[in-house]
Parts: C-alpha cells; structure tokens; sequence
C-alpha cells in the first residue's frame, strides 16, 4: 500500500474513533491512491461512494492535520466534492 494513503487511514481512522459514517465517502488523493470511509471506518479502497472528495496530496494531509479548513479547501477550488455534499459536511466536521 502506498504510505500516503497507509497514513491516511490510520489517521481517519483515529478521527472516526472507531467508529464510521452512515454512508460512504472516498478520498481521492491525486497521483496516489484512494480511502474509502463507510460505517466501517477507513480503509485503502477504490470502491464506489456516496461522496467522492478529490484533493492533492497537499491539501489531503492539511486537513488530516487540522491546517486547512475543508470548507476553506471546498470553497478556494482546492478540493473537488462530487455527490451527497451532506456527508461530505459531515466528514467536514469530523475533519475539523
């Protein structure tokens, strides 16, 4: 598995506390690789979703780190979300 999205996981993972979304979202993360969070937690997965959220791996680990706002990221055009924007708020404020 590639170590940006391995770390991604592990970091979503710690953030969901154990826990999941009622739905699915996934993280494309530009020229790496995808997560996928459900009410599983996360994990390294290219399935379909409810939501798709696109970034680059720039902006991806800023909002893992709590550095950038996901709303911040949406709105300057630095992340892409395709799909049901209610969870991807939702995930926003888990992120947050």
């Amino acid at each position: 598995m590639n170590e940006i999205v391995d770390a991604a996981v592990k970091a979503l993972n710690a953030k969901l506390e154990g826990g999941g979304l009622d739905g699915s979202v996934k993280f494309v993360i530009e020229d790496e690789g995808s997560v996928r969070i459900d009410e599983d937690g996360a994990r390294a997965d290219d399935g379909d979703a409810d939501c798709v959220l696109t970034a680059d791996v720039e902006t991806f680990q800023g909002m893992l780190a709590g550095e950038l706002n996901p709303t911040t990221a949406f709105m300057s055009g630095r992340l892409k979300v395709d799909g049901d924007m209610g969870l991807a708020m939702k995930l926003g404020s888990i992120l947050g």
